[in-house]
C-alpha cells in the first residue's frame, strides 16, 4: 500500500536561544541552522523512513526545496513548483527542548486543487492519506480521497475550528495534541464518544498517547524518549511513524507503540526532518 501526504513543504530557520524571551527583549541565539520542515514534509519523511512508501503532494518556490524531501526517500512528483516563495518557519528552540514556532505559508497555500487531485491518480482503495491544516483546500482533498476509497488522517495542526469542523466528516483517524483536543471540544460542545470520525488519537508529550475509538476500551501508550534534546517536530513524527505502522497492518495498539518509539527517538535529536527515526531504529528502541 501507499501513504500519500497532503501537505506543507518548509524551510525551517531554527534559533537556539539560551532562555525564554520576554517581551521587549533582543537575544542572541547560541546556535542557528536551516533544514527541511512543515508538517507535511515532516510526515511524509517520518512515515518513508519508518517503512511506508510515501507520495507527497504540495508545493514549493523556486529553489529545488523538493530535492530535499525527495533525498529522504519520498516520491514529489506530486509536488507544484509556483512563483510564490517556499514556505519557512522561524523556530525558537529554549533550553530544555521546547520551542516557539512563527510560520510564514509562502507556496503552501498556492496549491493548485485540480493538480493536487490528479497525483492521487495512482491511489488504491486503502492507501492512506495524511493531511494537515498548513495549505489550502483540505477539505476538498480529503473528501475527493474518501471518495476514492482511501483512509484520510487528519493531523488537525495549526488548530483551527472552523477549518477542523469542515474536515471532520472526511476524516477516519483524527489526531490532536492535548491543548487541540480540549479547544475542539470546547469549540464544538460535544465529547469525543460524539466526533463524526472513527478514531481520536491524543498526544500529550511527556504523558504518552491514547487511541479513542467508539464501543473498544482506550488504547494508552507512555512517552519512549530517553532524553529530550528538541521537541520540534515531534507530533508530525507520531503521526508519520503511526500512518506506516497501520499501512503496514499493525493493530492499533501496536502501531501505537511504535509511534510512540519514533517519537521518542525524534526528541532525542537536534531538528525536524532529519531527526526522523529509521525502522530499524523504532524495532530496536522496541525491542
Amino acid at each position: 500500500m501507499t501513504v500519500y501526504c497532503y501537505g506543507s513543504i518548509n524551510l525551517d530557520h531554527l534559533y537556539t536561544l539560551p532562555h525564554r524571551l520576554t517581551p521587549g527583549e533582543t537575544l542572541a541565539a547560541t546556535a542557528y541552522h536551516i533544514e527541511l520542515g512543515g508538517k507535511g514534509a515532516n510526515q511524509s519523511v517520518a512515515a518513508a523512513r519508518a517503512g511506508a512508501v510515501v507520495r507527497h503532494i504540495g508545493a514549493a518556490g523556486p529553489g529545488g526545496a523538493q530535492a530535499q524531501l525527495a533525498a529522504f526517500g519520498v516520491d514529489v512528483s506530486g509536488v507544484q513548483v509556483v512563483a510564490e516563495a517556499t514556505g519557512h518557519a522561524i523556530i525558537l528552540l529554549e533550553p530544555g527542548g521546547e520551542n516557539s514556532i512563527v510560520i510564514h505559508p509562502g507556496a503552501n497555500r498556492s496549491l493548485d486543487l485540480t493538480a493536487a487531485k490528479e497525483a492521487l491518480g495512482a491511489a488504491e482503495i486503502g492507501d492512506l492519506l495524511l493531511i494537515q491544516n498548513e495549505v489550502a483546500h483540505v477539505a476538498q482533498m480529503a473528501e475527493y480521497a474518501m471518495g476514492l476509497g482511501m483512509e484520510v488522517i487528519y493531523s488537525a495542526a495549526p488548530f483551527d475550528p472552523a477549518a477542523v469542523e469542515a474536515v471532520l466528516p472526511f476524516t477516519n483517524i483524527l489526531i490532536m495534541n492535548a491543548v487541540e483536543a480540549a479547544q475542539l471540544q470546547a469549540a464544538l460542545g460535544i465529547p469525543f464518544e460524539d466526533l463524526p470520525v472513527e478514531t481520536v488519537v491524543v498526544t500529550k508529550g511527556a504523558e504518552g498517547a491514547s487511541w479513542h475509538a467508539p464501543g473498544t476500551p482506550e488504547i494508552y501508550v507512555p512517552a519512549m524518549a530517553a532524553r529530550v534534546i528538541d521537541t520540534t517536530g515531534a507530533g508530525d513524527c507520531f503521526t508519520g511513524a503511526l500512518a506506516a505502522a497501520l499501512d503496514a497492518a499493525l493493530w492499533p495498539p501496536e502501531a501505537m507503540r511504535f509511534a510512540a518509539a519514533a517519537a521518542g527517538l525524534q526528541v532525542g535529536r537536534m531538528g525536524t526532518a532529519a531527526a526522523m527515526p529509521t525502522r530499524a531504529e523504532i524495532d530496536a528502541a522496541l525491542a
